[in-house]
């Protein structure tokens, strides 16, 4: 149908895209900030580990030994909320943690291994543990959005 040289129907679907368009921008900051919680609890957990740990500063062990525990604290805080609150899903939990899982088994080794190899060669550990914390905060929107929740968004 047109009207006055405007088709009714692309304007019906520029609305809905922009629609659909502001509500993933919505939820891009929601996991942003929520994202910003978690990582202060993995800097805060990661800091007292590193002034309690044993380990010599600058060392792989040291940098391991306050990561890993630091980063499975922030990642079951961000699964919980950002399930509820971000991505609004229904979809089952255990399915979901199973998949957040996958990421995990692949990211936890890549960037512990990577990061302690990096301290090893005299790059700042908290430098590594910044750019880890970037790189989380990325891919792990992206494999939330499109392969965890990728369509039972909002159906919570």
């Amino acid at each position: 149908m047109k009207l006055d040289n405007i088709n009714v129907v692309d304007v019906g679907k520029k609305k809905s895209k922009m629609k659909k368009d502001f509500k993933e921008l919505i939820r891009a900051i929601k996991f942003t900030l929520i994202s910003i919680s978690a990582g202060i609890i993995q800097v805060a957990s990661y800091a007292l580990i590193r002034i309690f740990s044993k380990f010599p500063e600058g060392t792989w062990q040291d940098y391991v030994i306050a990561y890993t525990p630091s980063l499975l604290l922030s990642v079951i805080w961000n699964f919980t909320i950002n399930r509820k609150i971000t991505f609004k899903s229904s979809n089952n939990v255990t399915k979901s943690m199973i998949l957040v899982l996958l990421f995990y088994l692949v990211f936890t080794p890549v960037s512990t291994i990577l990061g302690g190899i990096c301290v090893e060669h005299n790059i700042n550990a908290d430098l590594v543990f910044v750019i880890t914390l970037i790189l989380n905060f990325v891919l792990e929107f992206l494999y939330c959005r499109f392969i965890v929740y990728r369509n039972s968004c909002d159906t919570n």
